[in-house]
């Protein structure tokens, strides 16, 4: 499915999403990635929402984000409130839903140049 018109200049915009496929600029992910605006695209070592640590959601607090997008794949799953402590304690919002959601949620926060870091499982 295709997210955009393309009207965002920016290689971090998500130009395409299918269960187990995430499209950002013309690169295709088959796993689990981290979206940080002005750094490269990364793998991110979560394939699902269980096997997200504390020490994962610390390294994404360093990025200094307003806000943290979970894309939990095809279907919105909700992590335990404590393993959120990290985001909660340096203040920064987060929200949790299916990755095309928040496929569509960072393009729009990406366009408008919010601080927005993106989890994405695909």
């Amino acid at each position: 499915m295709k997210f955009t018109a393309d009207l965002i200049e920016s290689p971090w915009l998500v130009k395409a999403y299918e269960p187990g496929l995430i499209r950002v600029g013309e690169t295709e992910w088959r796993e689990s990635i981290l979206l940080v605006p002005g750094r490269p695209v990364e793998s991110w070592p979560a394939a699902s929402l269980e096997e997200v640590t504390p020490q994962m959601l610390t390294a994404i607090v360093g990025h200094r984000p307003d806000l943290v997008l979970f894309g939990t794949g095809a279907r919105q799953h909700f992590p335990h409130p404590a393993l959120l402590a990290p985001l909660m304690e340096a203040g920064i919002g987060h929200e949790v839903m299916d990755t095309a959601a928040a496929c569509r949620t960072f393009n729009i926060l990406l366009g408008e140049g919010r601080p927005v870091v993106a989890a994405l499982i695909p």
